[in-house]
């Protein structure tokens, strides 16, 4: 499964920003409870393009104009406070510890 996530750098200690303060999208691949790889896309569209396909996206705030993931068809997630580098949003994916959108 594919998780993006906007971040602030291409770097595994990525933290998670807004959409429009995103430097780049991480891509992690997300298979039997951990991370597989982890890729960086400039955008989410290109993300999309270069995988095929996105299964969730995890923003920052649920304030965030997200219409354009869904009619991409991926399910878009919130995080919680505290869960603000990659490691600990994709350990709170696992657990079932991020928001949907518009909760």
């Amino acid at each position: 499964m594919l998780i993006a996530i906007p971040v602030d750098s291409k770097s595994q200690n990525a933290k998670i920003t807004p959409r429009v303060q995103a430097k780049t999208w991480a891509v992690v691949e997300f298979d039997e409870g951990e991370i597989k790889s982890i890729n960086f896309s400039d955008s989410f569209e290109d993300a999309f393009n270069e995988s095929g396909w996105i299964d969730f996206v995890v923003l920052d705030n649920k304030f965030e104009n997200y219409i354009d993931i869904m009619e991409y068809g991926s399910m878009v997630l919130v995080r919680r406070a505290g869960q603000d580098d990659i490691e600990l949003i994709i350990e709170g994916f696992k657990f079932k510890e991020l928001d949907e959108i518009g909760l």
